[in-house]
This record gives structure tokens, C-alpha cells and sequence, in this order.
């Protein structure tokens, strides 16, 4: 089954940990694609780093993908009410930000208003970094379900969370196992490269996805367990998310 890989987080704020992610997955012969966060924080305006911008625009024309990944990446900045007009409330917000991110799963802490200026102003800082965007991924993988009707409207061919791949356009799906990496407490680290050691099988019933984050790379053991992935992935990657749902 064929295998994408990706390097989350992607901004000035994560300058040395995406080039050292970008080498360990050069040296294995893989592109991967790149998901840019506008506004890190709120902290990481990206058209105020030209030259990172310039970086970017130089990877994609060497064959990285560009998705746009949210515009924060951060709960906590929208002064709408947990069930206005869209915004997650009660378990499934509690599970979003405190389970399966500490406080980044952005969509699933907005409007349905929110979400589109959100998407607005991430299209376009990208657009003036002189990005094309080739899909979009949510922060955390977490997004309610009327984002992907939304994603569909603009006409992305791609989108992503924990358990499929999709074409919002065309409304098509496919389950995927996606390897990653937990560093947030030692607890998570070691249960997060477990279950990638334990998960590989997987592979040979659905297409996979390796993603790299910044904070992997902060750490020996987790830089020498996405290079064992990198490894286990040779002769089956594929250079488009897209690629996932075809195939």
C-alpha cells in the first residue's frame, strides 16, 4: 500500500526543526509534503519572514506539496460560545483539546463563520507568500463534519484526520493509518512509538501516512524512530496526498 509522508507545523517558529526533518527525509529519498501555519500562535506572522517565505516557495518548486494547516493553530481565540452556529461543545470539544491536542485543535474551536474567515485569510497569506495550496489539513486532524463541506466548496482535492483521507470535492474517502508522534510527556512518547512499532503491519490493508512534527526532533529517540519509518516506507511512497485516495 502506498505511503505519504508529511512535516506538520510548518513555520519561521519551527525554522531548525523543519530543516532537520526535511534532511532526514532527504536522505531517504522522500519529498515531503510541507503544512504551513499562516500565524503560529498568533505569535509567527508568516509574510513577516521573507526569506522563509522565499525557503517555502524554493521546496515547492522542487516538488514539496504546500497545505495550508489552519491559520493559528490554537484553540482559545474565538470569542464565540461552545455551540454557536457550529462550535463544538461538551465531550466532543473536551476530547478535541484536552485529549488528543493540548489546545491546538483549532476547527473544532470555531464558528462555521469563524472557520470560513479562517480559511479566507489562510488562503490568502499563502497565496502572497506565493504558495500554491494543494489541500488542507486541520491542527490535530480535528474537524467537525461540516468543515469538509466547506473544504469541498472551495474545490480542495484533499484533507486528512486521524482515521481517512478525503476528496472533499468529490466526496470520496478512504480509512488510512496514520504514524505519528506524541512528545508532549514521557508517558506519551513511549506509547506513541509503540504503537507505531505495533501498527506497521497495518500497511499491507490501508495506505499510510508518516507525519514528522517540530518537537519530534527535539528528541534522539524520536528522530531515530521516523528515520526507522522513513526506512519502512521505502519502495512505496507516493509524492501527493492525493495519491492516497487513488491508488
Amino acid at each position: 500500500m502506498p505511503v505519504h509522508v508529511s512535516i506538520h507545523d510548518v513555520s519561521p517558529a519551527f525554522r531548525s526543526e523543519v530543516d532537520r526533518a526535511l534532511d532526514l527525509c532527504h536522505a531517504r529519498a522522500v519529498k515531503p509534503a510541507l503544512l504551513v501555519v499562516p500565524n503560529f500562535h498568533g505569535r509567527w506572522p508568516l509574510l513577516e519572514y521573507p526569506d522563509y517565505c522565499a525557503r517555502l516557495v524554493e521546496l515547492q518548486r522542487a516538488g514539496h506539496e504546500i497545505y495550508l494547516h489552519g491559520y493559528f493553530h490554537k484553540s482559545g481565540m474565538s470569542s464565540a460560545t461552545p455551540g454557536d452556529d457550529g462550535k463544538p461543545a461538551g465531550a466532543a470539544r473536551f476530547f478535541a483539546q484536552r485529549v488528543v491536542s493540548g489546545g491546538e485543535a483549532e476547527m473544532s474551536d470555531v464558528t462555521r463563520a469563524e472557520a470560513e474567515k479562517r480559511l479566507d485569510d489562510g488562503e490568502k497569506t499563502l497565496r502572497q507568500a506565493g504558495l500554491t495550496i494543494d489541500g488542507y489539513v486541520p491542527p490535530a486532524w480535528s474537524m467537525p463534519a461540516w468543515l469538509l463541506e466547506k473544504l469541498g466548496a472551495r474545490g480542495y482535492r484533499f484533507t486528512e484526520d486521524h482515521m481517512h483521507v478525503y476528496d472533499p470535492k468529490r466526496r470520496q474517502r478512504r480509512a488510512s493509518l496514520v504514524l505519528n508522534f506524541a512528545s508532549r510527556t514521557p508517558a506519551r512518547l513511549a506509547s506513541s512509538v509503540a504503537f507505531c512499532r505495533l501498527a506497521t503491519p497495518a500497511r499491507a490493508f490501508f495506505p499510510a501516512r508518516i507525519a514528522l512534527h517540530p518537537g519530534d526532533m527535539n528528541h534522539a529517540l524520536l528522530r531515530h524512530e521516523a528515520d526507522r519509518l522513513l526506512a519502512w516506507g521505502r519502495g512505496d511512497f507516493v509524492a501527493r496526498g492525493d495519491q492516497l485516495i487513488a491508488s
